[in-house]
């Protein structure tokens, strides 16, 4: 089942605890710092357009790629209502495609651990390195192992007005894949009646040291790993880890004349 079909009509309402503005600073940062503060750049698993949005605000020429059309119609909505020019695109992240090279990649909460095999992961990385600019910026956060570890076999509710879900957690050690049921409640209408979704999705956990090997086999250089959204070196107990890659090698093909 596509993710994020139901959920997307409460996706922001439940994610208003999230520290967008902390994020994009934390971003446009890390950007900054590796020489990118203005032109194209590209998200990848944009959602409803939260980061997009913010990131377009800080002056970047945004794309927004997502395999839902339900998230990115909430996207197109805030774009129509900020008249910020950002282009958005239904497409995998597995078999992106873009009309030219972006200075920059850029993917947040956790997209990259919803590509659950090694092959593809790879392929991923291999499309990012192709779009980039020579040496541009890759950079994307992930849950860890030991964050699923501590979700493990569990059960997280919310209850709101305008929305409810269930979230029903399970995490396979063997496997390293963790999977959620999600049933989501939206309401319809005003007679009080809502309408529920059922949604299933799975994410694997990768170790810092499988993400610097599809990089590079990718042909991508990686350049450095960091705490959550933190300038410290990831921990034992990190829970998120904040991932930096280059393009390199089109400088080197031109001059190969290829």
């Amino acid at each position: 089942m596509e993710a994020y079909s139901g959920f997307a009509q409460v996706y922001d309402l439940f994610m208003d605890n999230v520290p967008y503005e902390e994020w994009c600073r934390y971003l446009t940062g890390l950007l900054r710092e590796w020489g990118v503060k203005d032109g194209l750049v590209l998200e990848l698993g944009c959602g409803t357009g939260s980061m997009t949005e913010r990131l377009a605000s800080e002056g970047y020429d945004m794309i927004g790629v997502d395999n839902s059309e339900e998230m990115l119609e909430l996207a197109m909505e805030k774009k129509d209502a900020s008249q910020q020019d950002i282009l958005y695109l239904l497409q995998d992240m597995r078999s992106f495609e873009l009309y030219g090279t972006v200075k920059a990649v850029v993917s947040v909460c956790d997209s990259m651990n919803y590509i659950l095999e090694k092959e593809d992961l790879e392929q991923v990385f291999r499309l990012v390195n192709n779009y980039l600019d020579p040496g541009g910026i890759f950079i994307f956060d992930m849950n860890t192992e030991y964050k699923y570890h501590q979700m493990g076999d569990s059960t997280i509710a919310e209850n709101r007005e305008d929305g409810s879900f269930i979230w029903d957690n399970y995490y396979d050690e063997e496997e390293r894949i963790n999977e959620y049921d999600l049933a989501v409640f939206v309401k319809e209408g005003n007679q009080g009646l809502y309408r529920k979704y059922e949604e299933t999705h799975y994410q694997r956990a990768y170790s810092m040291e499988e993400m610097v090997a599809a990089g590079e086999t990718a042909g991508m250089e990686f350049l450095a790993a960091y705490n959550g959204f933190t300038k410290e070196p990831p921990r034992e107990d990190s829970e998120r880890i904040c991932m930096i890659f280059r393009e390199k090698g089109k400088d080197r093909e031109r001059m190969n004349g290829i």
